[in-house]
């Protein structure tokens, strides 16, 4: 199979990677998929779901090669239904991988073309944003101060050193503060020209 050409972003909790992918994704040509939503929508009594259910409801992790087929089943379907062109639609991913086993098992299926390492030098000015966001969303546990700092210890451990999987030469910084239209001009800066480039493999096929 045809693996994906995908842009991954990646960031620490709050970095923005998953409202920039939001925005990204209407544009035409880019597909954004969140992990995340992926996991909320999932049918708990497929297959993958009952195994999904299995874990959660003991509060453990999924396990990474059920994470990734979860993930790759969920985009298969989206291909079928025609909601993702590969052919056409760069894939925009956040949220996945989250860890160097992840992205092994992923690259059955994806080519990586770049990463966007959205980054924060002012911890606790990342930890005062995603306070206001669960508060403005009623996420009234995820504005627990703890919560959050566990949640930035687990990406530190487990999933920044997925950064060190990839070749330097594909991964771009881009500073995460400031308004999400600021941000969001860096990060066209870095994949626009990607773009142009599938699209002119696209009118020559």
């Amino acid at each position: 199979m045809n693996r994906y050409k995908t842009i991954l972003l990646f960031g620490a909790p709050g970095s923005g990677k998953g409202t920039q992918g939001q925005i990204v994704g209407r544009i035409p040509g880019y597909y954004h998929v969140s992990c995340g939503d992926i996991f909320r929508n999932l049918d708990i009594y497929s297959d993958l779901g009952k195994v999904f259910y299995e874990y959660s409801s003991r509060g453990e992790l999924v396990p990474d090669d059920v994470t990734v087929k979860m993930w790759a089943s969920n985009l298969q379907a989206r291909h079928v239904l025609g909601e993702y062109k590969p052919h056409f639609d760069l894939l925009i991913l956040d949220g996945i991988p989250r860890t160097v086993e992840q992205a092994q098992l992923m690259e059955e299926y994806v080519d990586v073309l770049k990463v966007v390492h959205l980054v924060c030098r002012d911890q606790e000015a990342m930890i005062e944003r995603l306070r206001r966001r669960a508060l403005k969303q009623n996420r009234f546990d995820d504005a627990d101060e703890k919560v959050i700092r566990q949640r930035w210890a687990v990406y530190e451990d487990e999933t920044k050193p997925v950064l060190d999987y990839y070749p330097s030469s594909i991964i771009t910084e881009v500073d995460a503060i400031g308004s999400p239209a600021l941000v969001l001009e860096k990060v066209l800066e870095q994949i626009v020209p990607i773009q142009e480039v599938k699209f002119a493999e696209f009118d020559g096929a």
